[in-house]
């Protein structure tokens, strides 16, 4: 059933998404990802249900090998991401320099950059002047947008009292120094917030590895016990048919 939210959650998204340049800054489409994510879930989970409710072999050996590839191909990521980190990290900062460029082209990725920038408090990839590389922000003399040198408002430091945001706070405050723009913006990048925030959370992102990893250790315990079960069972009836078609028996 929550396969089957998932992929009708993508295709929904999907046929809403118009801005494709937008989007193609991510390593992957959201909306894609939910579809497959859906249909990989709902194949696998079919496989585990059906097979263990018809006693089918098959069914439950396809599980079982779904399984497995799942948990190896999931431990061979945080293997990769640790040993590979700098490569990861080269990653992630290609991935935000494409959302910032794509940042005005899609309501969806503006809500999310300006999400991370306020959840982390930050603003840009490695600096605030990384959204010289967007059109609109761009600070070059040339540059006719009213917004040129400016940051978005999500950059801004917050102030508890006020009622109404100011969505005009980063105006021109890439050409000030990081001195003086650290008095109203972040002036710290995106990256080096989101590697300290790994740094710090190792704990709570290895509890959620390993909240992954066991019901899919159990499950595939129980579809191999299963398994033997029902062959057990296969050669009992085959033992006894034998023995019934002998005239001694």
């Amino acid at each position: 059933i929550i396969s089957m939210v998932m992929v009708a959650v993508g295709v929904y998204a999907r046929l809403l998404k118009h801005a494709e340049a937008a989007m193609a800054c991510l390593a992957v489409d959201p909306a894609i990802l939910l579809i497959v994510v859906g249909i990989l879930t709902f194949l696998i989970t079919f496989c585990g249900c059906v097979g263990s409710l018809r006693e089918n072999i098959c069914l439950l050996q396809a599980f079982s090998i779904c399984l497995t590839i799942v948990f190896l191909l999931q431990l061979a990521a945080g293997v990769l991401g640790f040993v590979f980190s700098d490569k990861a990290r080269g990653k992630v900062s290609e991935i935000i320099n494409g959302a910032i460029v794509h940042y005005r082209d899609d309501l969806d990725l503006q809500n999310l950059i300006d999400f991370g920038q306020k959840e982390f408090s930050c603003c840009g990839g490695v600096s605030y002047k990384d959204w010289s590389q967007n059109m609109y922000f761009n600070c070059t003399v040339t540059n006719p947008s009213r917004e040129r040198c400016s940051v978005p408002f999500s950059c801004c430091l917050r102030d508890t009292n006020e009622l109404v945001i100011n969505t005009m706070c980063g105006q021109g405050m890439q050409t000030m120094s990081y001195l003086e723009a650290s008095a109203f913006i972040y002036t710290n990048g995106c990256i080096d917030k989101l590697v300290n925030w790994i740094h710090s959370n190792l704990f709570l992102l290895g509890g959620i590895a390993l909240g992954l990893a066991v019901p899919q250790l159990v499950g595939l315990l129980l579809s191999q016990i299963l398994i033997n079960q029902i062959r057990d069972q296969i050669k009992l009836q085959l033992y006894n048919q034998q023995h019934r078609a002998d005239p001694w028996y």
